[in-house]
């Protein structure tokens, strides 16, 4: 009993991301701005969103949720990192760590049934466009943002769970800049087994339905695409799910080599730019890729600027 109560107390150590001093200051100014553009680039697409009765459709609904789920995700990692860059201590303590570790995995889960969300909304308005008010009704859209926020919630809730288990006494040095699931689990003084077994059967079976889905999708719009006769039809659908592809493709890949692939022993500087790219670099990336290839936006955006000059 004493041993379980002494988890409570343990703090951690953040090995961070910077090892060497004369890349700490080009980092951290690296990451802040990238941060910056993050908060502005996200928070400014789901005002114009709410603004614009032009984008009050499921397409920029989903859009809007999506840059919600990015800022939240870069929230939950990047303002820590960025304190723990100059901070010789690099504390921090079971509580925080846990909070961190359950809002990463729900906002990051979110964005996986989200992106598949999207990939079934450009499927039906595309391949069955006179079907598409009478299938994407009000109810439906919030009927699958609902349930991708539950899903969040839930699978954040069963690895949480499951970490409660553990108790740490091996090392206090989490080999990471924030607190993720396989960092811990090298920690853990008790077998970890079923946590990766249950990291291996919710995070796989997640993903391989969300990109099940996306690909599915995705090829019979293809398909679709390929019939049309008119270049300014096909350009357009090529314009609108390329853009989503890009972004799928892009936060897909190191989502899989890092929670599907067979764990290593350690944790290594590949594991840790991975980490950087999905939680730092595609939430910035994100309102750039949408924006810059989607017309409506773009018109949205230039009027909302015209208004206010």
């Amino acid at each position: 009993m004493e041993t379980d109560n002494t988890t409570l107390l343990i703090q951690f150590v953040l090995s961070g991301l910077v090892h060497l001093p004369q890349w700490k200051i080009p980092l951290f100014l690296l990451f802040l701005v990238i941060y910056l553009i993050t908060i502005v680039g996200n928070l400014g697409l789901i005002i114009l969103i709410w603004n614009d009765p032009h984008l009050h459709i499921p397409m920029y609904l989903f859009l809007g949720c999506l840059a919600f789920v990015d800022t939240w995700l870069s929230s939950t990692v990047t303002p820590k990192m960025l304190q723990d860059i100059f901070s010789k201590s690099k504390l921090i303590s079971f509580s925080e760590c846990m909070i961190q570790f359950f809002s990463f995995v729900v906002s990051a889960t979110t964005e996986c049934f989200l992106l598949a969300a999207m990939a079934y909304d450009r499927y039906v308005a595309i391949c069955k466009p006179l079907l598409y008010p009478v299938i994407m009704t009000n109810r439906l859209c919030v009927s699958l943002l609902t349930l991708s926020f539950l899903g969040g919630f839930i699978h954040a809730l069963i690895h949480e769970g499951f970490l409660f288990r553990l108790i740490f006494c091996r090392s206090h040095i989490i080999n990471h800049f924030y607190c993720d699931v396989m960092p811990l689990l090298k920690i853990s003084c008790n077998d970890p087994s079923i946590n990766y077994l249950m990291l291996f059967i919710f995070s796989g079976s997640i993903q391989v339905f969300t990109i099940t889905t996306i690909l599915v999708s995705y090829t019979l719009v293809l398909f679709s695409i390929l019939k049309k006769k008119s270049l300014k039809s096909i350009k357009k659908a090529f314009s609108t799910c390329g853009a989503h592809l890009l972004s799928v493709s892009l936060y897909y890949g190191p989502l899989l080599f890092m929670y599907v692939r067979p764990a290593s022993p350690q944790v290594n500087d590949e594991d840790m730019m991975d980490s950087v790219f999905y939680t730092i670099i595609i939430p910035v990336l994100n309102p750039i890729i949408y924006s810059l290839r989607n017309e409506q936006v773009k018109k949205s955006l230039a009027k909302c600027l015209r208004r206010n000059t």
